[in-house]
Order: C-alpha cells, then sequence, then structure tokens
C-alpha cells in the first residue's frame, strides 16, 4: 500500500496506428521488481482462486521482487504452460480479486509481472526444451489453438507420441488467427512452437481431419479442441451485399497479409478509404476497431444493442471478488470511435450490389413479466448511419457435437462454448489429466 501501481502504458496513438506491432510498452526491471513488491501475500490469496489455472501469483510475485527471475518463472510456469499468451491477452481475473483491488481500485500488476517473467526467462535462456522418457501410447489432438496446445503439451511431458492436427497452414488458432498483431506478435507463437517441436510433439498443419470411429482407432486417445468455428450471424435484408463481414475474415485475412500470403483485390477486405460499422461491443469488435484504423479507415462507428455497461470500478450487481461487469475503453477505442449502445439493426443498405449504410433504431428493455430475457421495445425513429463496411463481431455458438468413442475427450472452446485464453489453457490441461487417467487404468 506504499508503493503506487504503476502500469506500463501503451505507445503513444499517433505512433502506433500506423503499424502492427504490440501497442504495449513495460517497465524497466526495477520498477517492475517494485511493482511486484506491491503483492501482500494475502492469508486468502483470492487471485490464486480467480485464475482459472491456478496461478500462485503471491509466489511468484515474491521471487520477482527478490530478482530471482528463473524461481519466478519456474513458480509460473507450473502453472501456466504459455504465460507468455496469458501475459499479453488475459483480462487478468486474478487482478480484479486482488484484495488491493477491493482496497484502493490499484491491484497488484499481475499480467504485466508475468508477461515481464517470461520475456527474461526467454531471453536469459530459463526455459528450458525437455525430453520425456516414452511410454509407447499415441495420443492425437485435433486443433491447435490454446486449448490443442495446453493439452498437447501436457500429454507430451507425460511421455505420449503426441500428433496435434489443425486446418489452418499454422499453429496458435485464434491466437494467430483471430487476435491483432498489435496484441500479440505472431513470433511470440512461433518461439513456443518451436520448443515444443523441440520435445517432441508432431504437428500436421493444413489438414482437416473428422474424429469418427477409423480415426479415433488408430490412436490411444484423440482429444478435441477446434474451438468455436461457427460466429453469429445478422439476417437482415441486405446481408448479401459486399462490404458485410463476419469480423474473422477482416481479423485472420490481416494476420495473414502480415505473415506474406498475397490476396487478390477481389478477395482483399480492407478498411482503407472506407467509413467503418462494427457491430458487438465485445474484444472481438475492439480488434476489428483497431485493425481498421491501421488499415487506413475513415471512420469506426461501433453499436452494441445491449445496454452500456455502469462506469466502475465497482458491480454492485457482481461484486468482489467476481469480475465487474463495468465500462471499458481499450486501447483500440483511444485511438478514435465513435460508440453506441441500444442499437438495433434494421437493414443493411446498398447500390449496385455493394454496401452504402445500415438502417438502425434506438431501443430499450423492459423487464419481462414472466421473467427471463427482457423485452426490447422501440425508442426512437429508424436513421441510416453512413458505411462501405460492415463487420460482425458478436459472438460463437457454442459447437454440438456427435456421439464419439470413449478414447475421445473434448475441451476449450469446443467443449464450454466461447470464453477467455486463460479458461481453454485450463480446459486443455484438464483434459490432459484425464486422458493420462484413462489411459493408466
Amino acid at each position: 500500500m506504499e508503493v503506487a501501481r504503476q502500469e506500463a502504458g501503451y505507445r503513444p496513438i499517433h505512433d502506433r496506428v500506423h503499424d502492427f506491432g504490440e501497442v504495449e510498452q513495460t517497465l524497466n526491471s526495477k520498477d517492475r521488481r517494485l511493482q511486484a513488491s506491491r503483492c501482500m501475500d494475502c492469508g486468502v490469496p483470492f487471485c490464486h482462486w480467480a485464475c482459472p489455472l491456478g496461478n500462485k501469483a503471491p509466489e511468484w510475485n515474491d521471487a520477482l521482487f527478490k530478482g530471482d527471475w528463473e524461481l519466478a518463472y519456474k513458480l509460473l510456469s507450473a502453472t501456466n504452460p504459455f504465460p507468455e499468451f496469458t501475459g499479453r491477452v488475459c483480462p487478468a481475473l486474478c487482478e480484479k480479486a486482488c484484495v488491493l483491488n477491493r482496497f484502493n481500485h490499484e491491484p497488484t500488476t499481475n499480467r504485466e509481472n508475468e508477461a515481464a517473467i517470461t520475456e527474461t526467462a526467454f531471453r536469459e535462456g530459463f526455459v528450458p526444451v525437455r525430453h520425456p522418457e516414452r511410454n509407447g501410447k499415441k495420443v492425437a489432438v485435433i486443433g491447435a489453438g490454446p486449448s490443442g496446445l495446453a493439452a498437447a503439451e501436457l500429454l507430451n511431458m507425460k511421455g505420449y507420441a503426441v500428433t496435434v492436427f489443425d486446418k489452418n497452414e499454422a499453429p496458435g488458432g485464434l491466437l494467430r488467427y483471430g487476435i491483432p498483431n498489435f496484441k500479440l506478435n505472431k513470433a511470440i507463437i512461433n518461439r513456443r512452437v518451436d520448443i515444443l517441436k523441440q520435445e517432441g510433439i508432431e504437428f500436421n498443419c493444413g489438414e482437416a481431419v473428422e474424429c469418427d470411429a477409423s480415426f479415433a482407432s488408430k490412436y490411444d486417445a484423440v482429444v478435441i479442441a477446434t474451438g468455436t468455428p461457427l460466429p453469429r450471424d445478422l439476417k437482415v435484408p441486405g446481408r448479401e451485399l459486399k462490404g458485410v463481414h463476419f469480423a474473422l475474415e477482416i481479423l485472420s485475412q490481416q494476420n495473414r497479409v502480415l505473415a506474406g500470403m498475397e490476396f487478390s483485390k477481389e478477395d482483399r477486405i480492407t478498411a482503407k478509404g472506407k467509413d467503418v460499422l462494427v457491430i458487438g461491443g465485445g474484444d472481438t469488435g475492439s480488434d476489428c476497431i483497431g485493425t481498421a484504423h491501421r488499415q487506413g479507415a475513415l471512420s469506426v462507428t461501433q453499436i452494441e444493442i445491449m445496454p452500456r455497461p455502469i462506469d466502475g470500478p465497482d458491480d454492485p450487481a457482481n461484486p468482489w471478488p467476481n469480475f465487474p461487469r463495468t465500462f471499458k475503453t481499450t486501447s483500440s477505442h483511444e485511438e478514435g470511435c465513435t460508440r453506441r449502445w441500444n442499437i438495433n439493426t434494421l437493414e443493411f443498405i446498398g447500390e449496385d450490389g455493394k454496401l452504402t449504410g445500415v438502417k438502425v433504431q434506438e431501443i430499450d428493455w423492459k423487464p419481462n413479466p414472466e421473467g427471463g430475457r427482457p423485452i426490447m421495445v422501440e425508442k426512437g425513429k429508424p436513421e441510416i448511419i453512413k458505411a462501405e463496411l460492415v463487420l460482425l463481431a458478436m459472438g460463437f455458438f457454442k459447437p454440438e457435437h456427435p456421439q464419439y468413442p470413449e478414447n475421445v475427450f473434448i475441451c476449450g472452446d469446443a467443449a464450454n462454448g466461447p470464453s477467455l485464453v486463460v479458461r481453454a489453457l485450463a480446459s486443455g490441461r484438464d483434459a490432459a489429466e484425464k486422458v493420462d487417467k484413462y489411459l493408466s487404468k
């Protein structure tokens, strides 16, 4: 409580909007250790309770404070297989549950500390390449996203011969093809995948496989980690117009362009010189905003059908130590965006098959006398928002699965529906434990 919270902050807006480099900065090692000293090693560590991975933040914060970066990484990686990912893209559930957050809304900078520990570990050679003794059994992992990679890593360490299959050209799942480079540089993924390969995991990318009985019979166990591939659509008149896209279409394509892939002029999705409308108020919508700015959009507007969240930092409807559902401004929002809530989309409008605008209407919500979801009622008059590019960022559907053979296990978003990277890692780890228990009988 004697040291104030200090965040590293973002690169200046006028600098970062011209490239796709990571926007987040870092503190020097002295200030980072000082931030770690703020952890009070609470008698009841709510941070540990709130983290889906059960990260022992008090322990690795103490090691960091004392300058033992190697021990800090050992403690961190004991529960988190890929702290370089969560250190960049996790909403830090641990920080919202931190006792200091309750005391003065200045929790320990766990997420930034986590990233700093991991980068130091890679730089100083504290990340080992391990070669486990093999047990003679084979496991296939379908899907190379965070949950699949986590399951593969743990199973490999337990001695199984692990083969990872993925339909995309490189491993990473949404880490590579959904999260923009300005939040997660893809070299960070490549660096970890190189280690996993050296440790014996085989990757078969660009290969879509179906987990039927024939495929499952070739392995002692199969882990399905295929995520949530089906996005929510907005089936209103004009949906077929050129210029209306799912968010992941532009996000994945932009990441591929940065990786060196080329697209024809007809296939290229770009916001350059266009008025852009993002429909959906979550993190994916925010990623679309930042991408649109970097592509050279004329303007960016974001609309959300639900009401505006309350201003924080407290959320009476979801009190501490639970995660507060409060108004959030991301680095992409800071770069410029008109934001509106309680807006319903009525129609996409166009000329000669191309999008020119979107008809919307302000609405309100009233309690449902029968309980359940509130009832939407009209409030304002219909209006048209000028737009040549619309990005649908309304989330994803939880996938449905057929009946699989008993040696097949499902994890991550494929099992639980769309969620956080940290929860995907935890689910992949749990699936690996279940596989090991099943094959050890």
